[in-house]
């Protein structure tokens, strides 16, 4: 049983003896003692006041006088009004830092076995990243896939199951585009030819197209025509609507093509992928979702869900429920965003027992998801209604602060590169003291800080709000920064390498001082950032955990040594402490996806 258990199980036990009445544990009120008071810890009193029939005051000294005399984790109390402040006994700190050390995940919740229907734990299904076929992935996919494999980190954290899921948009117009632009200038260029990624190749010619279409279009402009009507009737994009066609109709040249390209750029995605340390257990693809949500629809409409306008279109009417009528199928049968994500949510049910369904999509969806909500509920799926959209701000960079490939996004294997190169620059002064040090080894601290100040840097904010990510402020040895965090755990490291060859003392003796204590309660708080970070879906709840732990501890070491410590208990004592500092930082920054390296 924890600090926090003993005494609200104390409370409990007193309210009964001192006042006769029983009252749930749920009922006690226990928060961290405000630095102003002496206490670690303090009860809420007022919810006892009536049965006490007596101030808030003396209810408090009442009850505090009970736990010192009662309970082993209480050794002092005072009461300021109705707050009563504890003070936790030394020995009941050394028996949790005992329990602390004895957990290799400390912090992470087991698997929440027996609360799913089946038996299992529950499982959550979380898709992230959704990126098109037609372009390299930008910084807003970084953030994007960022928050969503913390999201599953936390999540597994918590003790659910966890399926992590992609859903590629690999068919439609604008990958036509990219396509025909290759047929007409690429000269069967390949990756392996351009020396290119295939993702950026592809990318180049959609941006071909885009130039090619403009032109036609000023040309007809010039000649006398509407700007719209000339927008729909370039030759580009005609030839482009009429390549879609051929593709929905099975066409196998087209077909061929689309699979080649779309072949060369998953090998681009995946090396974008593994160079952020992301990953997915199941990727679903729009060309195979579109018609399960075509049916899905059409299925709807038969059981009334759904109706059918003049010109053929099916549309949804949600006015019932404050919102409007949502277009599901065009009048030429072709499908929607809408339907595709029907399909896709088909699709996943027959493929997982999901209990409940995450996506991570921009905020400019927020509309999009709703109406999916209110769908998927009324077709059926049990998790529809509840479904969570983690709906997230834009980011963006400064100015000038780096070029882009297109000049008007920010390339996300550019933004990679360049973080890891500014931590090689950054950390060449800390890494050369290093001795020893091979150059593989300088490359891979370079890669850890720079893809830790990345992310980091992404994480810390509020997901809901818009952020401007500066690398230079990201890559910064102090303040509330990756490098910062990883760069203290290094520290801690290289002091438990230097003490590792001496005998361990036992902490029997040891007796934590105010600031040693105030560690121990830090790392108790831990467990409960993990839980709350996973009920609000907030990695940035683990940032700011890591970035208080880690002041704290470097607080502490300014002001007491470790090695040398004034007596053997108290260095036994802070070696301890220290261990678990790294090892809560190592399993707090694995939450966001973030290594921490052994030196620096």
């Amino acid at each position: 049983m924890n600090i926090e258990q003993q005494i609200v199980s104390g409370v409990v036990a007193a309210v009964s003896e001192l006042y006769g009445q029983q009252v749930a544990e749920s009922q006690v009120q226990l928060q961290k003692t405000r630095p102003e008071f002496e206490g670690h810890l303090t009860v809420v009193v007022f919810p006892f006041v009536k049965m006490a029939r007596k101030s808030p005051e003396q209810t408090a000294q009442e009850i505090g006088q009970w736990l010192v005399e009662h309970c082993e984790a209480v050794s002092a109390c005072n009461a300021v009004k109705g707050f009563l402040n504890l003070v936790v006994a030394p020995k009941a700190w050394l028996q949790l830092l005992d329990d602390i050390d004895k957990a290799p995940l400390w912090g992470y919740r087991a698997p929440r076995v027996g609360e799913a229907a089946n038996g299992d734990a529950p499982l959550v299904m979380i898709e992230y990243s959704s990126p098109n076929t037609n372009k390299p992935l930008h910084l807003g996919h970084v953030r994007n896939n960022l928050l969503g494999w913390s999201l599953a980190k936390i999540m597994e954290a918590n003790g659910y199951r966890v399926v992590k899921t992609n859903i590629v948009n690999d068919r439609g117009i604008h990958i036509c585009k990219s396509m025909l632009a290759w047929q007409k200038w690429g000269n069967g260029e390949t990756p392996a030819s351009s020396g290119k990624k295939g993702d950026h190749l592809i990318g180049d010619y959609y941006v071909l197209f885009d130039k090619h279409y403009r032109e036609e279009v000023k040309e007809l402009v010039a000649a006398g025509m509407d700007e719209e009507r000339a927008k729909q009737e370039a030759p580009l994009i005609r030839e482009a609507h009429d390549m879609l066609v051929r593709w929905e109709q099975g066409d196998e040249e087209v077909r061929s093509l689309w699979k080649m390209m779309n072949d060369w750029v998953y090998e681009g995605f995946d090396e974008t992928y593994r160079a952020l340390g992301v990953a997915f257990d199941k990727i679903y693809y729009e060309s195979q979702t579109y018609l399960v949500g075509k049916k899905k629809v059409e299925e709807g409409l038969a059981k009334g869900l759904f109706f059918r306008k003049e010109d053929g279109s099916v549309w949804a009417d949600l006015t019932d429920a404050g919102l409007d009528q949502k277009l599901l199928l065009r009048s030429d049968g072709t499908s929607v965003y809408m339907t595709q994500d029907i399909g896709t949510a088909q699709m996943r049910f027959e493929d997982y027992p999901i209990d409940k369904m995450i996506y991570v999509v921009g905020n400019e969806q927020n509309y999009h998801f709703q109406v999916l909500s209110l769908l998927l509920d009324r077709l059926g799926f049990k998790w529809g209604k509840e479904l969570v959209h983690f709906s997230y701000g834009m980011v963006e960079l400064p100015n000038g602060k780096m070029k882009s490939r297109e000049g008007t996004v920010v390339d996300a294997d550019d933004l990679v590169a360049t973080m890891i190169s500014d931590a090689r620059q950054m950390s060449e002064d800390k890494v050369n003291k290093l001795e020893n040090i091979s150059e593989e080894e300088r490359q891979q601290i370079a890669r850890i800080v720079g893809m830790g100040a990345l992310k980091y840097f992404i994480l810390k904010v509020d997901a809901r709000k818009n952020m401007l990510f500066n690398p230079e402020e990201s890559i910064d040895f102090n303040g509330n920064t990756g490098p910062f965090i990883q760069y203290t755990h290094a520290r801690i490291r290289s002091i438990l390498r230097k003490a590792q060859d001496e005998a361990p003392s036992s902490l029997v003796n040891a007796q934590p001082n105010a600031k040693e204590t105030t560690l121990i309660q830090k790392l108790n708080e831990f467990p409960a950032a993990v839980e709350q970070a996973g009920k609000d879906y907030s990695p940035s709840g683990i940032a700011n955990y890591c970035y208080e732990l880690t002041k704290e501890f470097n607080q502490f070491y300014h002001d007491y040594s470790i090695l040398n410590a004034e007596s053997d208990d108290a260095k036994a004592l802070r070696l301890v402490i220290a261990r678990n500092v790294a090892k809560t930082l190592k399993n707090g920054m694995a939450l966001l996806g973030i290594e921490v390296p052994e030196r620096m």
